[in-house]
């Protein structure tokens, strides 16, 4: 059980860590839902902890802008609006373009190497259709590109907007034309990078940040507009939250790294 896993492999502070990371991937994953109410003693419950990591996970969750409290309600999911989806990509393409831009003058072969071997693990996954990494590589390679420049601060705001937009991504991700797109402009930006192009290659990101949230904005607003959209997600979500835990509740890791269908499209 996942108790006696953390006693016999953690410390017992990792237990609030695997929490987060749980819950995080359910949101994450469209499992939860937007709108979804999120209930401590029925999370507690599913993942086998008391509720006390419960609710540090939901106020780190609140930090990362996955998780909203309402005087009364609790915590709920939180939803982005196609403007605040646009906000924080035009916020991306500003805060990254200025951390690509200093970290090209100190990449080694070591960085490159390593955000190709991020790039073959993508490819992998992709073939797998493993839905759940996608998320998880687009931020690694993203951050291979970016350490460089030695602005910590920055990269942390940089991971929370990444959070933010991980869940409707994976959903957009999943058009053959997407895919396709991102891993060609992956493959270019590192091109770019390795030939120490270092205006061409923060052009070429602001260009693909851009068109990622253009094309993203388009296709959520496509599908929210869909008769039957609005209720069903939500709904589902609801469901998730309010349901007792079964019997043999899976732990936050099994939660995390289990392989599931393709989520439900966001309302």
């Amino acid at each position: 059980m996942f108790i006696e896993r953390v006693q016999q492999r953690a410390k017992p502070q990792s237990i609030a860590q695997q929490v987060i990371d749980a819950v995080r991937e359910m949101i994450l994953s469209g499992e939860l839902a937007e709108g979804a109410q999120l209930r401590q003693d029925t999370l507690a419950g599913l993942l086998q902890v008391s509720r006390i990591p419960v609710r540090e996970a939901l106020r780190q969750l609140e930090a990362e802008g996955l998780v909203t409290f309402f005087p009364h309600r609790g915590a709920i999911v939180s939803a982005l609006s196609s403007s605040e989806i646009r906000e924080l990509f035009d916020t991306r393409a500003l805060l990254e373009c200025d951390l690509l831009c200093r970290a090209i003058p100190n990449m080694t072969e070591a960085d490159f190497s390593r955000a190709d071997a991020v790039l073959q693990a993508f490819d992998d996954a992709f073939a797998r259709w493993e839905v759940r990494l996608w998320g998880q590589l687009n931020w690694r390679y993203h951050s291979a590109l970016y350490t460089p420049a030695n602005r910590p601060l920055t990269m942390g705001l940089v991971q929370n907007l990444s959070f933010n937009v991980d869940r409707y991504l994976r959903l957009h991700l999943q058009l053959a034309t997407e895919i396709e797109r991102a891993r060609r402009d992956h493959r270019r930006l590192l091109a770019l990078c390795r030939g120490r192009r270092t205006e061409a290659a923060c052009k070429f990101l602001r260009k693909h940040i851009m068109g990622a949230g253009t094309a993203l904005v388009r296709f959520l607003e496509a599908h929210r507009s869909a008769p039957g959209r609005a209720a069903a997600a939500p709904a589902a979500g609801r469901q998730v939250a309010r349901h007792a835990a079964p019997r043999r509740a899976p732990a936050p890791a099994a939660i995390a790294g289990r392989r599931r269908r393709a989520p439900p499209l966001p309302p």
